[in-house]
């Protein structure tokens, strides 16, 4: 079964992860990286945790009500049984759902992920190979790099005037593609005046 990458805001979304240990802390960190509103339930919570600044620990064991107006459910106690009753809740209710380690009781997986700002590239084996995951994401750190998240923020900015001086779609495409070729090439954002030139050849341009 292949899982479709589909990318989803989370920021400021209510999270819940049932599960106190170092596996459920990756699931807190991975949450937290995406700004999600994080609240952490278990017997015991490990101080990794506990530190990550805005997450709701709470040391008790899991209720059913807990999972209510929750975005998302992360199982992640050390209790396979509680997860797979967990999954069965979320299911009812039709919350999304990660169990630790089991993708058939999972509606949702975790992957590997570089982000660089707000540029994100996943990487996934749907749940199959983790260390095929790992592969890919140490393949492309050198690509997915901290100057790619800044060139991303500049084209934003610049989205506005390009819209305005290139009607075409097709245009406006071929516009960032040479502004991204040669940005990467020279590591170095344009100029306004540099965008300038390039939007006036790419208006002049046959296609």
């Amino acid at each position: 079964m292949a899982y479709f990458p589909l990318f989803v805001e989370i920021s400021k979304k209510k999270c819940l992860v049932v599960g106190g240990g170092q596996r459920a802390f990756e699931k807190v960190a991975a949450l937290f990286d995406f700004g999600a509103q994080i609240t952490v339930i278990a017997p015991k919570i490990v101080e990794d945790i506990k530190e990550v600044s805005g997450v709701t620990c709470i040391e008790r064991k899991f209720q059913e009500s807990d999972v209510e107006g929750q975005f998302i459910v992360v199982a992640a106690s050390e209790d396979s049984g509680e997860n797979t009753m967990i999954s069965e809740i979320c299911k009812q209710l039709g919350i999304h759902v990660n169990v630790l380690d089991n993708k058939e009781e999972s509606t949702f997986l975790f992957s590997e992920y570089i982000k660089q700002r707000d540029v994100v590239a996943a990487f996934s084996s749907s749940g199959k190979c983790p260390v095929v995951d790992k592969y890919m994401k140490l393949q492309n750190t050198e690509v997915v790099d901290s100057f790619l998240g800044e060139v991303n923020e500049f084209f934003a900015s610049i989205k506005r005037q390009v819209d305005k001086c290139v009607p075409d779609p097709q245009r406006r495409v071929m516009v960032y593609e040479d502004l991204l070729e040669a940005t990467l090439i020279l590591k170095r954002k344009p100029t306004m005046d540099q965008v300038g030139s390039v939007i006036e050849h790419i208006n002049e341009k046959e296609l």
